[in-house]
């Protein structure tokens, strides 16, 4: 088969696709122009995000077989379309899910015990024990949103510490186990302390998180997001944490993302944006929880054992 790199990923996959006999072309530096000549002849694409995967461009190969995705989202690809036409979609969370839970883990104990308070006020000579004493985790409810690779990876990361960990899957039932209960989304907003999404990114959870969903909230959380940036309204979240709703949020993705995530600040930063950035109990980072070195060779490694497994 003729397979078409429109995004960089490890070379693990592009050897192993070769090694079985296929012949990778690589186009990650390539014009979408020039990637949509060359697509007439390829039978299988590989992407992250940097072109959407629509009718625009998908009418331009027509013998494509199936598209793989580095990565575990799914919404830069119009799946009814790839449906009406046979094409096989890959995409490979079983990759990255490590990599987010600890990454979850990580921001969660970093809000609880004020990590960026602190430093930012030592690099300016401030010496503040009293105003930076934490919260222990032990003994908190972990109330997690979405139950898939990534969301049950951290109910395991969860296990060292002695918490009761809850999970609202709409779409599972029968998942709970000996270190999570399954249960509704009510119980979820009644007894967390915590609250992590993880769930993708379709028209049922853009801006899951909204004004409604906080005023549900019985009790001041902690809220993770390291899905998708437009599961939380960015609004709805500052005004949460204005009134004390929401106690610190860790935030790997935001909802003024782009599809290339290096020209983020190429926009105007709205004023929830701006109040994100400036808050000691807010933690962000660049969507780089599933960005590790191992995760990196995994994403690969995972896809092409799924493409060489069908074709």
């Amino acid at each position: 088969m003729e397979i078409l790199f429109l995004d960089e990923v490890h070379p693990i996959l592009a050897e192993r696709l070769e090694k079985a006999g296929h012949n990778c072309i690589h186009a990650e530096e390539l014009s979408l122009e020039k990637c949509q000549e060359i697509a007439n002849k390829v039978d299988g694409i590989v992407i992250r995000s940097r072109f959407p995967m629509n009718d625009s461009f998908l009418k331009f190969a027509p013998n494509l077989k199936f598209i793989a995705r580095s990565g575990a989202g799914m919404e830069n690809i119009d799946i009814p379309y790839c449906e009406s036409r046979n094409i096989t979609l890959f995409n490979s969370p079983e990759g990255n899910r490590n990599a987010v839970a600890e990454h979850a883990l990580g921001m969660l104990l970093s809000l609880m015990n004020n990590f960026k308070k602190s430093n930012n006020e030592i690099l300016k000579g401030i010496w503040d024990r009293e105003g930076n004493r934490g919260i222990e985790l032990d003994g908190k409810t972990v109330g997690i949103i979405g139950y898939g690779n990534n969301g049950k990876a951290f109910a395991k990361k969860l296990r060292g510490f002695d918490v009761n960990v809850i999970a609202y899957d709409k779409y599972k039932d029968s998942f709970g186990s000996d270190f999570v209960k399954e249960c509704t989304l009510d119980a979820i907003l009644d007894q967390s302390d915590v609250i992590s999404f993880h769930v993708p990114q379709n028209a049922e959870t853009i801006y899951y998180a909204d004004k409604a969903f906080f005023d549900k909230i019985d009790k001041p959380i902690f809220l993770l997001n390291l899905s998708r940036g437009k599961i939380v309204n960015a609004e709805a979240l500052v005004e949460a944490m204005k009134s004390g709703k929401v106690l610190g949020a860790g935030l790997d993705v935001l909802e003024y993302e782009k599809t290339s995530f290096e020209s983020f600040f190429e926009q105007d930063l709205p004023a929830p944006f701006q109040y994100l950035l400036n808050a000691d109990n807010v933690i962000l980072t660049p969507h780089i929880g599933g960005w590790t070195i191992e995760s990196y060779f995994k994403l690969s490694d995972v896809l092409a054992d799924k493409i060489l497994d069908r074709f």
